[in-house]
């Protein structure tokens, strides 16, 4: 029986595929499927996808023509047998228990939505990824869970999937929107089993880097779901009242690093501790 899908964007991703399939493959928890979506590559991925599925049968390779990062996650989630759906580049890596343990998490009641964990980045930067606890709320105007988490494939099923018009980065985030609700339980287990390589010439790299093209996909995700963070704040807010209330949080976020914030912070801190 096959309890979780991972499915493995794959365009061109030659130099790193084969430590994601690695990682797969060292899962203590055996009963899994592994899709491997072949987007339209051009170098030997494919190659290294037919000597995985050759050495064992639980890869399997998907094969279409170029269509992105969304519509691969897509197709290969459609084809998927099991029970749960673990989304995996192919270029991260992940723990050899995070199937094991998120199994267990998912067999708890009441049962968690969304079951992620602690991560490290590795590559061009190692080091701990130190993601914020989640928060509904928080999670609406800022991504802080990656795009590797497990979830049901019949919960999947409720939404409309990855957004393809999402080229640009952030389909991962807009899924999450779609996919919970306030009073979801989503759990992120005390281990970690997620490596995201970081990678000078990524995609998220250069979706950073550049302020109108995070504009851009920040407020397709606002825009689409209009209705989502209209509940959230309470009121029937138009689209430019929630820019706005965006505005307003860049703004913050900008004061946050500023000496002058840092050392009122650390000063009111000192204060309250004499009290």
């Amino acid at each position: 029986m096959i309890t979780t899908s991972i499915i493995v964007p794959c365009y061109n991703q030659e130099k790193y595929l084969r430590e994601t399939l690695d990682s797969v493959l060292a899962q203590t928890s055996p009963d899994w499927e592994c899709i491997i979506v072949n987007d339209g590559s051009t170098d030997n991925s494919e190659k290294i996808i037919d000597e995985y599925c050759q050495k064992d049968s639980r890869f399997i390779k998907l094969n279409q023509h170029n269509q992105g990062l969304s519509a691969s996650r897509n197709n290969g989630i459609k084809q998927a047998k099991g029970t749960f759906i673990l989304p995996l580049d192919g270029d991260d890596k992940i723990g050899t228990q995070y199937l094991e343990l998120a199994e267990k998490e998912f067999a708890k009641t009441p049962q968690p939505k969304l079951v992620y964990c602690k991560a490290e980045f590795f590559g061009a930067k190692n080091e701990y990824w130190d993601l914020p606890e989640y928060n509904y709320e928080k999670l609406l105007f800022l991504n802080h869970i990656f795009c590797s988490a497990i979830f049901k494939k019949e919960d999947y099923l409720k939404t409309s999937g990855y957004d393809t018009d999402m080229k640009l980065g952030y389909e991962d985030w807009e899924f999450w929107v779609q996919l919970l609700r306030k009073d979801d339980i989503v759990v992120q287990l005390d281990s970690i089993q997620f490596f995201y390589r970081q990678r000078e010439d990524s995609m998220v790299k250069s979706l950073h880097e550049s302020k109108a093209k995070r504009h851009q996909m920040e407020w397709h995700i606002f825009t689409k779901h209009r209705d989502i963070y209209g509940q959230m704040l309470n009121s029937d807010m138009s689209l430019a009242e929630i820019e706005h209330v965006f505005q307003l949080r860049q703004t913050l976020k900008k004061i946050k690093k500023t000496i002058t914030y840092k050392t009122i912070y650390k000063v009111e801190r000192a204060i309250r501790s004499l009290f």
